[in-house]
Formats: structure tokens, C-alpha cells, sequence
């Protein structure tokens, strides 16, 4: 695509769409567009709060532009579509976002324009859910009057290492002429260079499939962590052991949330049941992962038993909020999961998270977040999340917010065993 005469459209312009916008707007006319008009006054004085595109990148894209007007996409001939694909309470998938997304970009495609997604889907959704409502909303005819692909995205949030272009991008189309075009607009922009897919369904499916496969991998550790527990060993120190080994994965235990780990499974194994299949190993990895929330409660509880410290009316600290460490995301956290369960116990919870935006949290999970935990006041303290600011604290300084007798339990390995008095 040549840059002179292509217009892009980037839909949604969070941790995903907003990176993406950028490069693109380095090279090309682009039209970051989002719903959140607050969000688009934001990037338009030069800042980000998701904290993914620095004030000196958005300065780059000088070829981009902000809106939350819905006409003002009109002038763009390719539309790439990146709005979240969440799941709801009973695990199904949640398209809302999707379908919107596309009715949006319905209303205004013309004649020869291309629609783009970027949203997990299951293999399939593009073509069985998306292309009819496009075709409704313009009129125009699929593959014919316009055209779509499928290019997932890959972007890890809060890491500066593997950012949007040094990421290698799947590409698909909805005709082989297209596609080919697709992959070219992408490699102009991805140093990391492009894989082009024999299929939409083909690039869907491995995009599911690369959360899935970690899913069931960390599933595992979760398991043996509990093993290891019941057997007084250390996880951390067999898992040293055994990744001496040349082809020994290198996985963790932990609480596993975000915006796709925790999420991209269940719409795999949503359109495996709809043909009749019925998946086992998938559903088990998930339901192990989904109940690491209750199964920290339950060791922390256990542990303040044994210190004689009551869980009725204690008072608990949980260190991070966010779904991974050293970034303000908090789509689908876990974490969450710990709160409500000692809520559940009747225990008084405080959230300490320095990454997070207190007002996101509030609105999102109904609970504001404290500014600053106050030392010599807690029964338990929970590291949920290894930010660095907590590493930086040290043990000592951690230690002095519990009260004379207190728990410390370290999630994610942040201290050695010796200093904490329990971890997964």
C-alpha cells in the first residue's frame, strides 16, 4: 500500500491500538480513533496513562491524528480494529466491543477499503460474526466492494523489550491479493518482519493458541506448587533444579489474569463445544489458574492460625494490584480473586498498587486503593504483584508494616524463601 494514497484507521487506542497507531502514523495518514473522549484529550496533550508510548514517540507520529467522531473515519480506506474481546461472568465470550467496533466501521466503509482485526477471536469469528454486520452497515458486498484480514495482536504491556515492531506480526486476508497487501503494509512498519497466514481461520486460531499453550504450561506449575507445599519443599528451588536442563521450560506459579492469558482459552474452547468437541486438558489448566486466588487465601489463612491471629476483623495488606508487574494494566486481574476471598472471611482489606490510577480502580472493582500503608498495621501482608518499587523496599521495610506478629506471603518469588513465611 502505497503511503501517499492510503488513510488508516486505528480503533481503539489502548495498550494495543495506541502503539500500533503511533508507528503507523510515523509513515502514514492515520486516525487513532477511540469512544473515550477523555482518552483522546489525553493523547492529544501529548500524554499516555497506560504508559506504552512515551510524550517523545507520540511526538513522532506526526502523520497522526485523534478523534472520538465516529464521521471523521470516513477518510480512511483501510480500518484496523483493536478494541478488547473480554469474556463474560460464565466464561463465554464477549464480542459487544467487536460487534460495536464493527458497526462503527460498517457505517462509514466504501467501496475498495479494507477492515483489519487485531482482537482475539476464536477461529472463524471474522468471517462468521464481523463480515455480516460490515456488509449490513455499508451495504457493500464482501470480497467484492471491500475486504478484510486478520492480523492478532502480540503486544506484551509494560514491556519496552518487545515492543510492537520488534514483535513478528502474523498477517491474513480474505483473498490472496489482499493478503499479500496486508502483509506489505504491516512490514513497512514491523522490523521484526511478518508471517503471512494461508488463512484468516489459520492466524486466528494461532493467536488463541499461543495464550492457551502458556495457559495450560503455567496451569501445570500451579499444580506442582501445591504438591510441594503438602510436601515441604520449596517450588522455586526444584524448579532451579530441574531447569538445568537444556529443554526444561522455564515457567512460574502465580495468579494467571490480563487481558489474553486468562482469557483467549475460554474462546477456544467456546467454538470447540459449538462443533462438538469437548475439550479437557484446556478446562483444566483454566479452572486450576482461575482458583490460585482462593488457594493463596487459603495458605494465608492457615499460616495466621498458626500464629494464632484471628482472620475475623484482621487486617490485611495486599502489595500490587495490576495483572503483571511495573505497568498500570488492571484488565482482568486476579489479584482481585485474593480480595474477594478474604472479604468473603470478613477480613478488613487494604490495596496498595503505586502503578495504578486510584479512580480506574474504584470504578472498575469498586474499592479505592490506599495512597500509602501505615507501619505496625497489618495482620498479613501479601506480595500479589513484584513491582519493583516493593523488591526496592526490601524485606525490613516490608516487614515493619506488619504488626508484631504477622504473615508475609510472597506470590511471585520476590524474596527467598527464608525471609517471607510462605510463597506458592
Amino acid at each position: 500500500m502505497n503511503p501517499d494514497n492510503t488513510t488508516l484507521a486505528v480503533i481503539g487506542l489502548g495498550y494495543v491500538g495506541l502503539p500500533l497507531a503511533v508507528e503507523f502514523g510515523k509513515r502514514y495518514n492515520t486516525i487513532g480513533f477511540d469512544i473515550n473522549a477523555d482518552r483522546i484529550a489525553e493523547l492529544k496533550s501529548g500524554t499516555d496513562s497506560t504508559l506504552e508510548a512515551t510524550a517523545e514517540e507520540l511526538a513522532s507520529a506526526s502523520r497522526l491524528t485523534y478523534t472520538s467522531s465516529p464521521d471523521a473515519l470516513s477518510k480512511a480506506n483501510v480500518y484496523i480494529i483493536t478494541v478488547p474481546t473480554p469474556i463474560d461472568a460464565y466464561k463465554s465470550p464477549d464480542l459487544t466491543p467487536l460487534r460495536k467496533a464493527s458497526e462503527t466501521v460498517g457505517k462509514v466503509l466504501g467501496k475498495g477499503d479494507t477492515v483489519i482485526y487485531e482482537s482475539t477471536v476464536y477461529p472463524g469469528a471474522t468471517e462468521e460474526v464481523c463480515v455480516p454486520i460490515l456488509s449490513a452497515h455499508s451495504g457493500l458486498m464482501f470480497n467484492e466492494d471491500y475486504y478484510v484480514g486478520y492480523s492478532p495482536e502480540r503486544i506484551n504491556p509494560g514491556d519496552k523489550e518487545h515492543g510492537v515492531t520488534t514483535i513478528q506480526k502474523v498477517t491474513s486476508g480474505s483473498t490472496p491479493g489482499i493478503a499479500r497487501q496486508i502483509d506489505d503494509l504491516y512490514r513497512s512498519v514491523i522490523t521484526a518482519g511478518t508471517y503471512l497466514a494461508s488463512s484468516i481461520k489459520v492466524a486466528e486460531a494461532a493467536k488463541v493458541i499461543e495464550n492457551t499453550q502458556r495457559d495450560v504450561n503455567i496451569a501445570l506449575i500451579n499444580e506442582l506448587a501445591m504438591i510441594f507445599a503438602r510436601l515441604n519443599i520449596d517450588t522455586e528451588e526444584v524448579l532451579k533444579a530441574a531447569g538445568t536442563k537444556w529443554n526444561f521450560l522455564p515457567f512460574r506459579p502465580g495468579l494467571v489474569g490480563g487481558h489474553c492469558i486468562g482469557v483467549d482459552p475460554y474462546y477456544l474452547t467456546h467454538k470447540a463445544t459449538e462443533v462438538g468437541f469437548h475439550p479437557e486438558m484446556i478446562l483444566a489448566g483454566r479452572r486450576i489458574n482461575d482458583n490460585m486466588g482462593g488457594y493463596v487465601v487459603d495458605q494465608v489463612t492457615r499460616m495466621m492460625t498458626q500464629k494464632r491471629i484471628h482472620i475475623v476483623d484482621s487486617k490485611i495488606l495486599i502489595m500490587g494490584l495490576t495483572f503483571k508487574e511495573n505497568c498500570p494494566d488492571l484488565r482482568n486481574t486476579r489479584v482481585i480473586d485474593i480480595i474477594d476471598h478474604l472479604c468473603e472471611l470478613h477480613a478488613n482489606v487494604d490495596v496498595y498498587d503505586p502503578w495504578v490510577n486510584r479512580d480506574e480502580a474504584r470504578e472498575e472493582y469498586g474499592f479505592m486503593p490506599i495512597k500509602q500503608p501505615e507501619p505496625g498495621k497489618y495482620d498479613a501482608i501479601i506480595l500479589a504483584v513484584p513491582h519493583r518499587q516493593f523488591a526496592e523496599m526490601g524485606i525490613d521495610r516490608l516487614r515493619q508494616l506488619g504488626r508484631t506478629e504477622h504473615v508475609l506471603f510472597d506470590v511471585k518469588y520476590m524474596f527467598p524463601a527464608e525471609d517471607t513465611d510462605g510463597r506458592l
